[in-house]
């Protein structure tokens, strides 16, 4: 068919980072194929001689890639158009420059590509002195450059031209009365096709009104590049190679009778390829649709639910494969536990700031404590055990999973939660709301109002537990996808459902603490601040909802090198969890002494120093952190540290002199020095105080971050503005960590122990 008759339909490569490879090309152009799409664009911006480098020719080995790939678009029936994008600095004028892109057009030419596009998109208006004197705008500069490029390349059928103002909210003053737009459709040779996004760079919907609008002003119809599942431009963590929004919902809100008023259609996607897969496969649904309509065939309503299970089901079989190449451990309730040791090869860095004696415990050195840590261990031993392939299950009930897809009801929570720029999943917009009616109806379950309506309290229970549902089933999600899917898979998605599961934690810790009524009806609504503080996203918008939202940096931190699927849960202290937070501190205790426990006499003494208080006096401010072997760190607070003094002396130490008798005197004077007082400067700003604890075993930093902020959570929702804590100066790890979170010096050396460093934030 002649390209210029036939309605392009497919893919553009064109987004910001890095670029796609080879061999995801390939099964790129196996998936067109399949779904009966025509064209590929070639035009990555980080491809160097693409944009920046524009006049370079290809290397030898260069040619061959490209060659490569034009053949292999070619064998599955694609239209291969390769995009120069020379907007940036290219002199009009220069009949130099002009030779320069004659030559590097010239070159992919005699490799094979027959189709060509002029991008001039995101540059500057301006004209340099030269190009001021040659043109009478910046669109006769440009018209004037493409058609002679046109002709130089014999009229292909398929010559594109993006415009500098491609989009209605670029066009000044508007889309009819654009001078720049005039220009173009007036001038530019009626053949070559123009590029347009529609009323925004991301254009939630296109309508006939508005491609009307356009094709009247450029005298054609347009060529829509669609950048309704592109992500490049939210990119915070740009450094980390991943942005903070992925997009896997359906392509939608452009109705099939749209193509009668289109040149074309070509989405720019998601920059993780894996992630394209329902974009892609429905956009190929709404080309063959569109077909069918105009040849008057009937058909039912597109994006039917038998559709999207359809999507659903291919992309379960994407996100997976039954080879069976790991065994592990299974839950209480039958799910994949993963083993406890990280990946092999570098070593990890360590997550908590309790220092960097190795990530495992049961190592030689922190066996001499004797019976604290024997259960813990002889877990950890047990999860580490590994089963062959080809055995299902064997002794102890250790289940070998392999890679098995991810569920249909764990994609749809998928996908739900990563939908669309403009619209959220129904997963995503339950959790949401949820959130929100939880938040601003605190006051039946809180401190202040225990006589609320029995059925209301029914009622935020029951939305509770449905909300801690979803969490929950986030961070099984999170575990799956790093156990289940095939690496390609896991590498693209694993930074979004990571730091959705981060978020989650922190979100579910604070409805558990709300849930235990010890709320005291302070402000929940959060912090005004502008729209950018936040990131992106599902992720994002929980943030906000919290009361420390505004805090961006406490859920601003990148994915660990080592992805890791081990469960864990965030929630308010039990009475139970005295013994097992006990041996903990007692255990960190003895690893940084490199010893025994110095006072066998006394086991509970470190406890009882460390946290006793805090868990007698305020256990409303004590948060636990576990994993599936049981209590693995903990963060203990005091939201106002005068009146806790003044409880310690009046209830917690005559309850020590009764536990350690008189002719303990060392003991209690350890005890009593422990109570001694802040100055009032400190208390002024920072009227708060944090103790955190985590067990060096800990690969993932980001879950101690986690647990710190549902403190934090927890505090500014009942009016704390600032809190502190105080550090040994050897401790570098601990320094390190909270300097990290926003925590500054403020006090050396008049601390409560003369030798500790007093960090604080205000909140």
């Amino acid at each position: 068919m002649d390209g210029r008759s036939e309605f392009l339909c497919g893919v553009v490569e064109g987004f910001y980072g890095r670029p796609w490879s080879m061999e995801q090309r390939k099964v790129l152009f196996q998936w067109m194929q399949r779904w009966e799409l025509n064209t590929y664009l070639y035009g990555p911006k980080d491809d160097l001689k693409h944009r920046l480098l524009w006049r370079e020719v290809y290397s030898p080995e260069e040619e061959g890639q490209l060659r490569t790939l034009i053949v292999e678009s070619e064998k599955r029936g694609l239209r291969f158009v390769y995009s120069l994008s020379p907007g940036q600095d290219i002199v009009f004028s220069s009949s130099c420059d002009l030779s320069l892109l004659k030559r590097k057009l010239r070159q992919v030419s005699k490799l094979g590509c027959q189709a060509f596009a002029i991008l001039f998109d995101d540059i500057d208006h301006s004209l340099c002195q030269a190009d001021s004197q040659a043109f009478s705008s910046f669109a006769h500069a440009q018209v004037s450059v493409a058609n002679e490029i046109y002709r130089f390349l014999g009229e292909p059928p398929v010559f594109l031209f993006c415009p500098t103002e491609y989009c209605g909210s670029l066009c000044s003053p508007s889309v009819s009365k654009s001078p720049y737009l005039m220009t173009v459709g007036e001038d530019l040779l009626p053949n070559i096709s123009i590029i347009w996004t529609g009323s925004k760079v991301i254009s939630r919907e296109l309508s006939v009104e508005g491609l009307s609008e356009v094709q009247s002003v450029l005298q054609r119809p347009p060529l829509v590049w669609d950048n309704l599942h592109a992500n490049d431009y939210d990119s915070r963590y740009c450094q980390h190679h991943f942005t903070i929004r992925l997009f896997l919902g359906p392509f939608k809100g452009r109705y099939p009778q749209l193509a009668t008023k289109l040149r074309g259609l070509l989405l720019n996607p998601n920059c993780e390829f894996e992630a394209n897969y329902i974009p892609l496969h429905t956009l190929g649904t709404w080309y063959r649709t569109g077909r069918e309509t105009k040849k008057g065939k009937k058909r039912g309503k597109g994006g039917s639910r038998q559709s999207r299970q359809a999507d659903q089901r291919s992309l379960g079989q994407r996100l997976g494969t039954l080879e069976s190449e790991n065994c592990h451990p299974t839950t209480r309730e039958g799910r994949p536990k993963p083993p406890r040791e990280p990946p092999q090869g570098d070593s990890p860095p360590p997550s908590s700031p309790e220092g960097e004696e190795g990530v495992r415990r049961g190592e030689k050195e922190g066996r001499s404590e004797g019976g604290d840590g024997e259960e813990r261990e002889k877990k950890l031993h047990n999860n580490q055990f590994r089963q062959g392939p080809g055995q299902p299950r064997g002794p102890g009930g250790v289940l070998c999973v392999g890679k098995a897809p991810l569920s249909e009801s764990q994609i749809r929570l998928l996908v739900g939660l990563h939908y669309l720029p403009h619209e959220h999943g129904p997963s995503a917009q339950r959790l949401l709301q949820d959130l929100t009616w939880l938040k601003e109806h605190c006051h039946l379950v809180s401190a202040n109002d225990k006589k609320g309506p029995p059925q209301k309290v029914e009622e935020w229970r029951g939305r509770a537990a449905g909300f801690l549902g979803v969490c929950e089933e986030i961070a099984a999600l999170h575990s799956s996808v790093v156990s289940g899917v095939s690496k390609a898979v896991l590498y693209d998605l694993y930074p979004y459902v990571w730091d959705l599961r981060n978020t989650a934690l922190v979100a579910k810790a604070f409805i558990c603490w709300l849930g235990c009524g010890t709320t005291t009806g302070a402000e929940l609504l959060g912090v005004e601040s502008e729209p950018w503080v936040f990131k992106g996203g599902v992720s994002g918008e929980l943030q906000m909802l919290l009361p420390i939202g505004s805090n961006s940096e406490l859920f601003s931190h990148p994915p660990p090198l080592f992805p890791t699927s081990r469960l864990y849960n965030i929630r308010p202290y039990h009475n139970k969890d005295k013994v097992e937070l006990y041996r903990m501190v007692r255990q960190l205790q003895q690893r940084a002494q490199g010893s025994p426990d110095s006072s066998p006499a006394h086991p509970d003494l470190i406890g009882d120093r460390c946290l006793g208080p805090c868990l007698a006096l305020c256990p409303e401010y004590s948060m636990v952190l576990e994993d599936e072997l049981g209590v693995c760190g903990s963060v203990l607070g005091v939201v106002d540290v005068r009146s806790f003094a003044k409880r310690c002396q009046a209830c917690w130490m005559p309850a020590m002199r009764d536990k350690y008798p008189p002719r303990t005197g060392h003991v209690l004077q350890q005890i009593e020095e422990d109570q001694g007082e802040y100055p009032d400067s400190l208390l002024y700003h920072f009227p708060s105080q944090l103790r955190l604890d985590a067990l060096p075993d800990l690969v993932d930093v980001s879950v101690t971050r986690c647990l710190l902020t549902a403190l934090l959570t927890a505090l500014k929702a009942n009016g704390s503005h600032g809190v502190f804590c105080e550090v040994q100066p050897t401790d570098r790890m601990r320094l390190d960590f909270l300097t990290k979170l926003g925590f500054l010096e403020i006090i050396r050396g008049e601390a409560r122990h003369r030798e500790g460093v007093v960090l604080g934030r205000l909140l």
